[in-house]
């Protein structure tokens, strides 16, 4: 009855052109960006702003505080932007919500505290100085890509957002608001921070003469290079309108054209205000269930993650005893067939002579496709019967080309890009917020490896070097980091059914491992859960409230290893005690990974579609 009501949830979710797509919701940053965004280009609207307000108060905590995810602390940087769209929104600096969030600024150190980011959009609108930024200047578009700190030694989402910003901050532009923020002044004054490492020091010094130098470019250099960027940004807008398909990039790309002369007519500036537009989420007394408020608000998503979403649903329904032929897979199959990107992106330059194909992540992002999505959309493909079966072989061969184009030396798997792990580009002193390059992951690599089994190539060399790489990439107390999903729950729940795929025995000391620490983390209702804190302290790894996706990740772990144990019954109990009348399950965890350490995502679909596998795989195999 469980995995019947959850599988009628999710096919009742299906859109009519054969997709899905859950809700991504991140921090209330993007709502403030969005604002700050508006305002900058002269197109903020009232009703807009106060529909995006409401919902930012509503995610304030008790404390006075917002933070990055469901349950985590205040958030420095996240409460100044909140506070700061809030008094554009036109709230009160005395109100006691703002005061109890300004206390919460000033007590920890205030403004001069804040993230780089942070500190930029601030300078846009006047409220810090722009010679206290670290410098980016629009000159690095035109270092090639074998020098080092050139734009693709940047992982394609900070490699496009530098761009963006390198434009901007070569303008300096100040738009003036008729308050200031001093009321978030810190006790000390501003300094720049002190890096830690000889390579950070380094790199502080060479921000300092490029900061004398953007005090006086060579005009011709300059000239030039916002050129060459400004092509490079124009050339990379999505047919959505977005660039990437993700926030960051998008809008600094929009402030970046706006400095150019783009006016908001102009096509680009107008397929990308339309492409922000249509990742508003309007509520209406939190209709969706999410902690929204009373009466209109609306959010941003970040990005939107319909092929993935699609992938996923199609394996779960199909593990839920849906026939191969069934019209909901058909469709989905169909779409997704729709969705194959054949053109060449930002990884032909680490890989010159590959052909594309493979798919992304979002409706329309052909200049990123990514392994992750096509290793999953080959499973899903492989679950399905189509009429003219040829065009999914056919398929399926442009995608395992390009992925086993895309392997890295050491026999692991980055999402977007190749040999992305030139680890310089972390210490610049401009970038002090989330992870900037792609470098191989044991959860890319352990679906790589799901997929090529699938396909029947687990004794071929690739796949024998990524076994090899995923299985020395484990961690000492058994589990596998995690770097797309929270955190070693997501690392050892992809890694182990992967391992077992490609032919390691369960008796394999590294299952064992593995197996012993899901037991060891079980929580004592039975369910598993992980806290995005473990990314920092490791008193979290495998902590946190039990939730439905973190649960069905140890389950299919434990399924895939044969296990017919206490831990598995209870973990099944788990999932069934807790789900919903509608076949779901509640779930305000962000079990999602952006930026490890910094930035967390809740799929809203990962609560329906993970248990439905588990369940469906564990009774189809008479394990519980």
């Amino acid at each position: 009855m469980t995995l019947e009501r959850a599988r009628e949830r999710l096919l009742d979710l299906q859109d009519d052109a054969g997709w899905w797509k859950g809700e991504l919701q991140t921090n209330v940053t993007m709502d403030a960006e969005d604002m700050f965004l508006r305002e900058f280009l002269g197109i903020r609207d009232q009703r807009q702003t106060d529909r995006s307000a409401a919902w930012i108060r509503s995610q304030q905590r008790d404390d006075g505080t917002w933070a990055n995810f469901y349950g985590g602390p205040g958030d420095l940087s996240t409460t100044i932007e909140a506070y700061w769209a809030l008094r554009l929104a036109g709230d009160e600096s005395q109100a006691p919500h703002m005061l109890a969030a300004a206390r919460f600024i000033a007590d920890n150190g205030g403004i001069e505290s804040a993230r780089v980011f942070t500190h930029v959009w601030l300078a846009l609108f006047g409220l810090w100085p722009w010679e206290q930024v670290p410098a980016l200047p629009p000159e690095l578009i035109l270092l090639p890509s074998w020098v080092p700190l050139n734009v693709y030694d940047f992982a394609c989402w900070a490699r496009q957002t530098i761009v963006a910003l390198s434009v901007v901050m070569a303008h300096r532009p100040v738009h003036s608001l008729p308050f200031d923020l001093n009321e978030l002044s810190g006790a000390r004054p501003w300094s720049p921070a002190v890096p830690a490492s000889r390579r950070g020091r380094l790199l502080a010094r060479l921000d300092r003469a490029l900061r004398a130098y953007e005090r006086r470019p060579i005009a011709p250099l300059r000239r030039f290079a916002l050129g060459r960027a400004e092509r490079w940004i124009v050339h990379r807008q999505e047919a959505d309108g977005s660039w990437g398909g993700i926030q960051p990039p998008w809008v600094y790309s929009l402030m970046a054209l706006s400095l150019r002369g783009y006016g908001l007519d102009h096509p680009v500036m107008r397929r990308g205000i339309e492409g922000i537009d249509s990742f508003m989420v309007e509520d209406r007394d939190d209709a969706l269930g999410v902690g929204a408020p009373a009466g209109e608000s609306r959010r941003l998503e970040a990005c939107q993650s319909p092929v993935w979403d699609t992938a996923l649903a199609i394996v779960a329904l199909s593990d839920a005893g849906l026939p191969p032929d069934d019209p909901a897979l058909r469709s989905a199959a169909e779409w997704l067939l729709g969705e194959e990107v054949r053109v060449r992106g930002d990884w032909a330059v680490g890989r010159p002579a590959l052909e594309p194909g493979g798919w992304a992540f979002e409706f329309a992002n052909d200049n990123y496709p990514d392994v992750d999505d096509t290793a999953e959309v080959v499973l899903a493909l492989r679950r399905v019967e189509l009429e003219r079966s040829e065009r999914v072989e056919q398929a399926i061969d442009r995608a395992l080309s390009w992925v086993l184009g895309m392997q890295s030396k050491g026999g692991g798997w980055g999402a977007f890009d190749a040999e992305n792990t030139r680890t310089l580009v972390r210490e610049l002193p401009f970038l002090d917020f989330g992870e900037v390059v792609d470098e191989p992951s044991a959860d890319v690599t352990a679906h790589t490896i799901e997929m090529l089994a699938a396909l029947g190539l687990e004794q071929r060399k690739p796949c024998a070097r990524a076994v090899e790489w995923l299985i020395a990439s484990q961690e000492p107390e058994g589990s596998w980091f995690g770097r797309w999903g929270v955190n070693h729950v997501y690392g050892t729940g992809a890694a182990v059914p992967a391992l077992l795929a490609a032919g390691i025995p369960a008796s394999d000391p590294s299952i064992r491992r593995a197996l012993a620490w899901l037991a060891a983390h079980q929580n004592e209702d039975g369910g598993w859960g992980e806290d995005p804190r473990s990314y920092d302290e490791a008193s979290w790894m495998g902590r946190g409230p039990s939730t439905a996706s973190q649960t069905a990740w140890a389950l299919l772990a434990l399924h895939a290893a044969g296990e017919r144990t206490a831990a598995m019954s209870r973990g099944v109990r788990w999932l069934v005690a807790t789900q919903r009348e509608d076949g779901s399950w509640d779930e305000p965890q962000y079990t999602g990974t952006g930026f490890p350490s910094d930035y967390y995502i809740n799929y809203h679909l990962y609560r329906l579609t993970f248990p439905i596998m588990a369940l469906g795989r564990c009774l189809r195999d008479g394990l519980v």
